[in-house]
């Protein structure tokens, strides 16, 4: 995303609690900051992080702990974290002078680079016109869901249904290879059909090749349905299907396999149903590549 930023002529200063990972950032015009008060002054300052307390350690010292300290102009956070966590982050911003947009992302970095990644965006519709240029560098689309915290459900709710996808993905992929269809063709077709998705394309090369390597963890899928059950409760939502797949995505981080990808339900699956799975050296058409 920051790539994308630099590339579009942006004027970006980065900073990552991995200083590895931001120097490449350099060959693309971006400034390293040495630590995250050194982006204090900027107009914008995007956050991704993985929990609500990496968020909270991150804005203390964005926004310093003084109150003559001034935060910047605007905080635009793409991170995945509940609403409630969201309207606390909110508050500590507005303390110093700081407005805050609220927009969780849909996309890995291979999405990303392909141009594919969606914005979500909440809170006062004045900030998210001041930043609209900015996340309209970012990927595909930017979608304004209104005031407060809405984005947070929507991201929540989009990655209930990655998770379902993926877990009904499976159990029908192993279905059809027990009863004597490779995988690769059974999912050539699936993809090719009206139920078939840029996610199922997608993830096609993962369930083919038996390929882990991980963009999104069972860890983590896991958090995101704890709040989107947490949601469910609060607004008296039954999900019954969403409670099942919760207990399966329990058991995949169970098996102790927390750094690959959720993709491993297929494996979980498979051994359910007596299956031994072999990767298939066949290529596959992500539909990203273009």
């Amino acid at each position: 995303m920051a790539e994308r930023l630099a590339r579009a002529g942006v004027d970006l200063t980065v900073w990552n609690r991995t200083r590895a990972k931001a120097e490449p950032l350099r060959e693309q015009g971006a400034a390293v900051a040495d630590t995250i008060a050194g982006l204090r002054d900027h107009d914008v300052v995007f956050t991704m992080l993985s929990t609500s307390e990496d968020l909270d350690h991150v804005l203390a010292e964005l926004l310093g702990d003084s109150g003559e300290d001034r935060g910047p102009g605007v905080v635009v956070d793409c991170s995945t974290i509940s609403p409630e966590a969201s309207a606390a982050a909110r508050r500590r911003c507005a303390e110093r002078g700081t407005e805050f947009l609220a927009a969780p992302v849909s996309g890995n970095p291979k999405v990303v680079r392909a141009g594919g990644l969606s914005v979500v965006c909440s809170g006062p519709r004045e900030t998210y016109d001041r930043v609209s240029g900015l996340l309209a560098h970012l990927g595909r689309s930017a979608t304004y869901a209104g005031e407060g915290e809405t984005a947070r459900l929507v991201k929540i709710a989009h990655n209930l249904m990655l998770g379902v996808v993926t877990q009904t993905l499976a159990e029908v992929t192993v279905l059809a290879e027990k009863g004597g269809v490779p995988r690769h063709a059974f999912l050539s077709f699936l993809n090719d059909s009206v139920v078939g998705s840029p996610f199922t394309r997608y993830k096609s090369p993962a369930f083919v090749h038996l390929d882990y390597t991980p963009r999104f963890t069972p860890p983590l899928l896991r958090k995101d349905f704890d709040l989107g059950l947490a949601a469910a409760r609060a607004l008296d939502v039954p999900m019954p299907v969403t409670a099942l797949t919760a207990q399966l995505v329990q058991a995949s981080v169970g098996t102790g396999r927390v750094t690959e990808d959720f993709a491993i339900l297929l494996d979980l699956q498979a051994a359910a149903a007596g299956l031994k799975l072999e990767p298939e050296a066949v290529p596959v058409d992500d539909g990203l590549s273009a």
